[in-house]
């Protein structure tokens, strides 16, 4: 087999690179009332799927939706007040973009890491460094 047919070969069974960002679905959150508090259910599957701490995940939602936060025994997030899913996902849409994917090639392939005392968002794809705002 010469180089050209070699090359053929290998750009016919290399997958494209949408393939790669295609397979990261964030999960859609999943909101409820309970009285003055509302219930996101699917949190720790959300952050676990993110790749990132719930600690820091909860963090950016209290910021954005500018309430008080906590984790119960069964992993949920409770927000204090009534927030609509809409809100919510929103805010969700907004940390993705910001925490989680690679603002050079777009892959979710990424982590928070410390460099030189700032985080930063390191790409495991085509690994560069992006800086995040501090929550």
């Amino acid at each position: 087999m010469d180089y050209e047919d070699s090359l053929d070969r290998a750009l016919t069974e290399t997958p494209e690179m949408s393939d790669a960002v295609d397979r990261f679905q964030v999960p859609d959150p999943e909101v409820r009332s309970e009285g003055n508090v509302t219930v996101y259910e699917n949190f720790a599957g959300t952050h676990d799927r993110l790749n990132r701490t719930q600690e820091h995940l909860l963090k950016f939602f209290q910021s954005e939706l500018g309430t008080s936060a906590s984790i119960d025994d069964r992993g949920r997030a409770r927000f204090t007040g009534d927030f609509k899913h809409s809100r919510v996902a929103d805010a969700l849409e907004e940390y993705v973009e910001t925490f989680v994917t690679c603002s050079e090639c777009g892959s979710p392939d990424t982590r928070l890491v410390e460099e030189r005392g700032a985080t930063v968002l390191k790409c495991d794809a085509c690994g560069a460094l992006s800086s995040v705002s501090e929550l």
